[in-house]
């Protein structure tokens, strides 16, 4: 039988979702316990990457296993297994042919700014100490959703066939002390995100301009965005689904 499940992350000490030689993961953590708890090999399927550091309010994989009879119980025991910064929200049961990433609508990021030195958001958001133009960066914002094809965005020497992406939100706000960037789409490329980040606060800062933005999309040229933002600002909030599989409409 299939089953989803709901978890979240905090991303520091891992190298990001998926498993890699060398290095700790939280698909590696995940599969280990869930292998361990129920006495067979697990292999899990995320809803898609995040990097080194990267971490997340909302993740969802899915898995294969036995009939679970007392789902909540098994969260809660499964919980008990796993460290502190990874914890299971809940599991349930899905179609045969469900799939966690294939079958994902709308995946939706967060970037948080802090504007000024504060130790309880060091591993949380990125430090900005110039002023930054929140206007200027939301007008900028607003550009994404004119294009598809953000190749200018992609880390290099990616294997994927397609940098087409459906952008259907991008807005900076301000809540109580952060300066938060929420983008939603159909679908990310690899440090996507934070080089969008870099790319806006570039023009928040005065160093380049909207115009500037349309043409690093048009180049299609990765040297031509802005840098990386660090990863430990960015967090994967939120990924939909059909109807079908979570059992609620989005």
């Amino acid at each position: 039988m299939r089953y989803f499940v709901e978890f979240s992350y905090f991303g520091k000490r891992y190298h990001g979702w998926q498993n890699q030689p060398n290095a700790l993961t939280v698909q590696q953590v995940l599969e280990e316990t869930f292998s361990t708890f129920f006495r067979r090999p697990i292999a899990l399927v995320g809803a898609g990457r995040t990097d080194a550091g990267v971490h997340a309010k909302q993740m969802f994989a899915h898995f294969d296993c036995d009939e679970i009879e007392n789902i909540e119980n098994v969260v809660y025991r499964l919980n008990a297994f796993l460290p502190e910064d990874i914890a299971l929200c809940s599991l349930f049961k899905v179609p045969e042919e469900a799939h966690a990433r294939f079958d994902a609508l709308e995946r939706t990021y967060e970037y948080w700014v802090v504007r000024k030195k504060n130790p309880f958001y060091s591993d949380f958001a990125h430090l900005v100490k110039r002023p930054l133009n929140i206007a200027a960066m939301n007008e900028a914002a607003s550009v994404l959703m004119q294009y598809e094809d953000f190749e200018c965005f992609s880390k290099s020497n990616t294997d994927v066939k397609t940098y087409l992406c459906n952008i259907r939100r991008a807005f900076w706000e301000v809540r109580e002390d952060r300066w938060v960037f929420t983008i939603s789409a159909d679908r990310f490329l690899r440090n996507m995100v934070r080089a969008v980040v870099g790319t806006l606060l570039e023009v928040g800062t005065g160093k380049t301009d909207v115009g500037h933005v349309k043409s690093v999309i048009n180049s299609r040229d990765r040297r031509m965005a802005g840098p990386s933002v660090p990863a430990k600002g960015l967090y994967l909030t939120s990924v939909l689904y059909p109807e079908k599989i979570t059992g609620k409409d989005g």
